[in-house]
């Protein structure tokens, strides 16, 4: 049950709205309160009824787009205590039996399993759960192409003190999928923090980032072999969602990581060529990882999950995160009751391979769960955003930001 407080604080969020004004095309931001039920910490968008509007799924619902206001069924529905934890922090979209209707896959609580809910198309019914594989450790597990983009994505996680990635059989898709080690056991277990994929070294391969340092995809996969190790101390603590992406246009790709995902601070880590020529970091910080300090007048907590879309239209995709309400309840992290916020970071490339991160504002009582995501739902060419925790789930969708008179 919910507490009066916590009733309270959704209601009043519920009409909020929040403007930033930059480039010509970054929008304002109307708040819509789907429900106000902690049912699971991720939440994405997915055209599930085949009419090319993409709906909204968190937790056990999904919401007919573009309006949202039909909502259906694919799991019972339990509620969970805001004290406790969901058993759903990650929600995927993909057709895995190929019958061309997009399913559901859920990662549960760390440790636990991966699932996807099969589609029942136009005939309705029930969603029947195939329960495909297990530990997935990590508390930013991800399904991603890491054979690149011709492939079948994959899921990226860490399972039994390994890290790597599991793959299905396209012919047998809810039969247990394959687990294809990257690395040897370590230390690794299903609440270590930090993890992604992306083409660190610019082969046209994609590699492993963990909180530690990055795993390269060797040329052939043959066998399963441990991919080489690059020690490199991204975030000791373990952030959220890590990704790779050339920030500064300088022809390398850089990394984008928070740095501590129940404290504080975000980064990009320029690549650049180390005295022996191979590839090390150096770090530019986004906000601070002392909490008395502000960069750019910011400074927040909990950055449990970031997402990388372009905001205001420039080509360049912009940081998405902010702040994970409540993800040990009332006392267990840093600052737990401030402003659950909601920022952008708006990528700024200067003259000799210089970059910024300008901050904007996009709300200040919703937060991000464990899992943020931003697609444009409404057609207006501008990101909208998805948010399921511990306050229910919500969308921020854009409006067209008003001229200045």
């Amino acid at each position: 049950m919910k507490s009066p407080l916590l009733h309270a604080l959704i209601a009043f969020s519920s009409a909020a709205t929040f403007a930033f004004a930059a480039a010509p095309l970054v929008a304002s931001y109307r708040k819509v309160q789907l429900n106000d039920q902690f049912f699971s910490e991720g939440a994405t968008f997915g055209d599930l009824n085949n009419d090319g509007k993409l709906d909204a799924i968190s937790g056990p619902y999904w919401w007919e787009g573009p309006d949202f206001k039909v909502r259906h069924e694919i799991y019972a529905a339990v509620p969970w205590d805001p004290l406790r934890y969901s058993d759903n922090f990650f929600a995927f979209v993909h057709d895995f039996n190929g019958d061309g209707w997009n399913d559901v896959f859920v990662l549960g609580f760390p440790g636990v399993d991966a699932s996807w809910y099969q589609n029942p198309g136009a005939k309705g019914g029930a969603w029947r759960r195939n329960v495909v594989f297990l530990p997935v450790d990590n508390e930013s597990p991800t399904f991603a192409r890491v054979l690149g983009t011709d492939k079948a994505p994959a899921l990226v996680c860490m399972s039994r003190g390994r890290v790597g990635y599991a793959t299905w059989d396209p012919k047998a898709p809810a039969t247990p999928w394959v687990f294809h080690p990257v690395s040897p056991p370590g230390n690794w277990q299903r609440f270590t923090h930090g993890l992604g994929v992306g083409d660190v070294n610019g082969d046209g391969r994609p590699d492993i980032l963990e909180k530690d340092g990055w795993w390269e995809q060797p040329a052939s996969l043959a066998g399963d072999s441990v991919w080489k190790q690059h020690k490199f101390p991204f975030a000791p603590k373990g952030g959220a969602q890590m990704y790779v992406f050339d920030v500064n246009g300088d022809g390398r790709n850089d990394v984008i990581t928070s740095l501590h995902a129940h404290g504080f601070g975000l980064s990009w880590w320029e690549n650049v060529a180390g005295p022996d020529g191979a590839i090390t970091f150096k770090e530019h910080l986004i906000t601070s990882p002392k909490e008395e300090e502000k960069l750019n007048g910011v400074q927040f907590a909990q950055l449990h999950a970031i997402d990388l879309v372009d905001f205001d239209g420039d080509g360049l995709p912009d940081i998405l995160t902010g702040k994970r309400w409540w993800a040990h309840g009332p006392k267990g992290d840093a600052q737990p009751d401030a402003p659950p916020v909601v920022y952008v970071f708006l990528l700024r490339r200067g003259p000799n391979g210089t970059a910024t991160y300008e901050p904007r504002l996009l709300n200040d009582n919703t937060g991000v769960g464990t899992q943020v995501v931003a697609m444009d739902v409404n057609g207006d060419g501008r990101p909208d955003i998805i948010v399921g925790n511990k306050r229910g789930t919500a969308l921020l969708l854009s409006e067209k930001t008003p001229a200045k008179k």
